[in-house]
């Protein structure tokens, strides 16, 4: 954060951005997750360039909140999955996740009882995530994958199982993957080599290297760059921005997470996707218009819409 933001607004919203000159789409928000109303966040995005954005769901509430909202507003698109930290509360009894943070274990409820769980838990929403995933403004199977960061080994086999359920989901019904992969490059490659990944399959919040880049590149998967490429320490996400193909880049918010320099710390919303956009334009040594198109086509094409 600046020294030169005064401390009481360093938790406000950070200003529109200057409009980008093609429009563009924010490839993965949570719109549920940020304050105001749906009409005011997709308003102000439009207003600077981001006619689109894909709503994600991460658990049963939020993948039906995803599945209604993309069919009241042609600007919203869905995708619905079970977060990978979802899948390990689920069988240990815990599906509300109450009373435990994301991948936290556990199986208690805030009354501090047992609650039912299981696999067969897990089987059920499953169940549901595949009846959501066949509605038309459905466009995607995600987020999902591996997270090895908040949950531990004890929730590893519950996480595969859960990631591979999700890539049959996508498989059948024709929809693209969503892929979350926090600490676990080797293990999300892995499934996705032994499952077969659908047609369309996007790394979400892109996390590896220059190296897994290039693999992504060969499979034909998309890598979405969220703020944090803006971030000091994240040589690493420039380093593999500047190696994937054009055809094969997106860009997203994450929102209200990840908010990108100089407002780090701040909410984040669609609204600032063109912060992120300039930046990956002077990373790539391109100018922002012809990355913005190249945008905004590539997500048209990875969500088939």
């Amino acid at each position: 954060m600046p020294s030169n933001v005064p401390k009481s607004d360093k938790n406000a919203p950070p200003p529109l951005p200057a409009p980008l000159g093609v429009e563009v789409a924010d490839s993965h928000t949570h719109l549920d997750m940020q304050s105001g109303t749906v009409e005011e966040g997709l308003a102000k995005a439009a207003s600077v360039g981001v006619s689109t954005v894909v709503q994600v769901g991460c658990d049963l509430a939020g993948s039906r909140w995803a599945a209604e909202t993309a069919a009241a507003y042609e600007s919203v698109h869905a995708t619905v999955a079970l977060h990978p930290n979802e899948a390990p509360r689920i069988v240990h009894g815990d599906p509300g996740g109450t009373s435990q943070p994301p991948g936290a274990g556990g199986g208690w409820s805030r009354q501090g009882a047992r609650v039912p769980g299981g696999d067969a838990a897990l089987d059920e929403a499953l169940a549901e995530i595949d009846r959501l995933a066949a509605l038309p403004q459905v466009k995607g199977v995600g987020e999902t994958g591996l997270d090895f960061f908040r949950t531990g080994p004890e929730g590893k086999e519950a996480q595969e199982r859960s990631f591979r359920a999700h890539i049959e989901i996508a498989k059948r019904h024709g929809k693209t993957l969503v892929i979350h992969d926090r600490d676990a490059h080797a293990d999300v490659l892995r499934v996705l080599k032994e499952e077969g990944a659908p047609e369309r399959t996007v790394f979400h919040c892109y996390s590896g290297d220059a190296d897994m880049a290039e693999i992504c590149a060969r499979e034909g998967y998309y890598m979405s760059f969220a703020g944090n490429v803006t971030f000091k320490n994240a040589q690493n996400l420039r380093d593999a921005l500047v190696v994937a193909p054009a055809e094969l880049i997106l860009v997203e918010t994450d929102a209200p997470f990840l908010t990108p320099a100089p407002y780090r710390g701040r909410p984040n919303a669609p609204y600032l996707i063109p912060v992120t956009v300039r930046a990956m334009a002077a990373v790539r040594g391109t100018d922002e218009d012809t990355l913005a198109a190249a945008l905004g086509a590539n997500t048209a094409h990875a969500f088939g819409y």
